[in-house]
């Protein structure tokens, strides 16, 4: 990654900051003990297809918040290698700096929220947001950004974090993704490059380097519904 300024921290400075945050709320007893409560309450109500076992729900859904928060800052960094390998940083670095200002900087809207709750809302908009843009890639150039594929995970978080204000969310990211692909062209004979590669052979080589990128298999390791 670039070298630091006085000025301005670098991308790996910020994802610290990122991790800072999560370990520091992780470790804040009531806030556990907070979001293990309101996820029991969550767990009365989820959708149908979501099916886990009564004693056990609160605590297999306090795992999968952490693991999906904690995925972020392993995506960004995944990311930002792959497209500086791929001579692709400066049209990809705006993107990952939405990513991380959502945790950073984050919206209005959630500041009445409690750490893991702004944490979860802050994750699920980043998340949302890579989603958004691979699928836009995907159907522009015919291969994602990236390989992950969060849209399960996603679609739970949704439901944790619940309707309507995750509805609020959903329309948050789409704007910010319509803005960035307004502004950005993404095109060019590196981007040309790294979409022909990946259409031709794929993502194995990344899925081995970052296993994080295998997201719904990572984050579900202890999350089995029935």
């Amino acid at each position: 990654m670039p070298p630091a300024t006085s000025q301005t921290p670098t991308l790996a400075a910020r994802v610290d900051a990122i991790r800072h945050l999560i370990d520091e709320a992780a470790q804040t007893e009531g806030e556990t003990v907070s979001l293990v409560d309101r996820l029991h309450q969550r767990s009365l109500s989820l959708h149908s297809a979501i099916r886990l076992a009564p004693d056990t729900a609160p605590l297999q859904l306090a795992d999968f918040v952490v693991r999906y928060i904690e995925h972020v800052p392993d995506f960004i960094e995944a990311i930002y290698t792959i497209a500086q390998e791929a001579d692709i940083l400066e049209g990809i670095e705006p993107l990952l700096t939405i990513a991380v200002d959502y945790f950073l900087h984050p919206p209005e809207l959630l500041s009445d929220h409690s750490p893991m709750e702004s944490l979860l809302d802050e994750a699920y908009l980043a998340h949302r947001l890579l989603e958004e843009v691979n699928d836009r890639f995907i159907g522009r150039c015919g291969a994602p950004l990236a390989p992950m594929d969060t849209t399960r995970a996603n679609l739970i978080a949704h439901e944790l974090i619940g309707e309507p204000f995750a509805n609020e969310l959903d329309q948050a990211v789409l704007f910010s993704a319509d803005l960035l692909l307004a502004e950005y062209t993404f095109k060019g004979e590196a981007f040309d490059r790294f979409f022909a590669q990946h259409r031709q052979h794929g993502w194995s080589s990344e899925l081995s380097r970052w296993p994080c990128l295998a997201a719904d298999r990572s984050i579900f390791l202890n999350f089995n519904p029935g």
